[in-house]
């Protein structure tokens, strides 16, 4: 089972930037721990982080022909990139949306997200296990199929 990850803009930057709401651990070491965790499952990963809203479509576009899932924290683009939602729903791959923080506990124009409607669901708020637990529920759900 091939799933793509799609880092969205600005999460290069992880642990340099806004440390205590995104915390210390750097982009390098989600990657190691979801594809550690997706080798236990017998999983296979390719995992990009794109700024660029045009490039996340193109990534979920080109998705289709090659992964069974996705894993995706749209970051900024969350709450109110159309595109990325639409590309979403055009490719018919199970996502599911993931946020290191709680975006329900921050300011008030991160309380939408755009995207949730079209995933089959969406974990925030558990820093790098919002990315494993976000993995297990795509495995879990790959392997009902």
């Amino acid at each position: 089972m091939k799933i793509l990850v799609i880092h969205g803009p600005n999460l290069a930057l992880l642990g340099e930037r806004e440390v205590a709401v995104y915390g210390a651990f750097t982009l390098d070491e989600i990657n190691q721990a979801l594809t550690a965790e997706a080798k236990k499952d017998g999983a296979e990963l390719e995992i990009v982080q794109l700024d660029g809203e045009g490039e996340i479509v193109e990534a979920i576009g080109k998705a289709r022909k090659n992964f069974q899932a996705i894993i995706i924290n749209p970051a900024g683009y969350t709450h109110y990139s159309v595109a990325i939602r639409d590309a979403i729903a055009a490719v018919a791959i199970p996502t599911v949306e993931v946020h290191l923080s709680n975006i329900y506990a921050r300011e008030e124009f991160r309380h939408k997200s755009v995207i949730a409607p079209v995933v089959i669901g969406q974990i925030s708020g558990f820093g790098v296990n919002s990315y494993l637990l976000g993995l297990k529920a795509a495995v879990d759900l790959l392997k009902k199929k």
